[in-house]
């Protein structure tokens, strides 16, 4: 889009070029790794059978097991629809679907995912660290995409797309902290003796808590510097 300018107004970067396509080539490995993942993730929890479940139920809650599946199929719908969200083709050729699918992911993904994941959170087992992460992750979440919905509402569509994108990184965390978990209880198991008194439950849940707390910073510290990088560049008038 070409903007009319004058002597009063800054002069601004000329027109970007047509996207080739390999400038974009992350949006078929994204949809792959949210494809994997939701493979291996969602299964148990389509039986409906607690006996399945990967995260152990509170003894005596009968309300956590089915608002922790209710939990899963809404991030489901979250991470599926984010995928078309961030892609370019996506957006500029299918106004409406981009539209369609936007409303999927925020009232039938994100926000129902993010206020059961303050319930689900404050149930976890795995410790006070993790806890207060997962506490801190999906307040997070919701705050961020309701102020995504409000700028859209009043049609500031770049603001928009900067608050939609941390909404979509902290979808995506979720991914991101199982992987980082790996590495960590790697790094921590020859420590169980010295560091943990031979507690491998206390040194697992401290593996977890390295993967909830660093995932969602590493993807916001992402999506903001990418953010700042694609910003067009203002080229002021010289003055006469």
């Amino acid at each position: 889009m070409t903007a009319t300018t004058n002597t009063n107004v800054p002069l601004t970067a000329s027109p970007r070029q047509e996207t080739r396509w390999w400038r974009r080539p992350w949006i078929v490995p994204l949809m792959l790794v949210v494809a994997a993942f939701l493979a291996f993730s969602v299964p148990p929890y389509l039986t409906f059978d607690p006996a399945y479940s990967r995260l152990t139920p509170p003894e005596g809650n009968d309300l956590y097991y089915p608002l922790l599946v209710a939990h899963v199929l809404f991030g489901t719908v979250a991470m599926s629809t984010a995928c078309f969200q961030v892609w370019p083709a996506f957006r500029a050729r299918h106004r409406t679907g981009h539209r369609i699918t936007g409303r999927i992911y925020v009232y039938a993904g994100a926000l129902p995912a993010g206020l059961l994941g303050l319930y689900i959170g404050w149930h976890t087992s795995a410790g006070p660290s993790v806890l207060v992460a997962n506490l801190v992750g999906s307040a997070l979440w919701v705050v961020i995409t309701v102020a995504g919905l409000r700028m859209a509402r009043l049609r500031r569509y770049d603001e928009h797309r900067r608050w939609m994108s941390r909404s979509f990184a902290l979808a995506m965390s979720i991914a991101l902290s199982r992987v980082i978990t790996i590495p960590a209880v790697i790094v921590l198991t020859p420590q169980v003796d010295i560091a943990f008194g031979g507690n491998e439950e206390l040194m697992r849940n401290t593996a977890t808590s390295i993967g909830v707390w660093l995932s969602p910073l590493l993807l916001l510290l992402l999506t903001d510097w990418l953010l700042e990088r694609r910003k067009p560049r203002v080229r002021r008038a010289s003055p006469r």
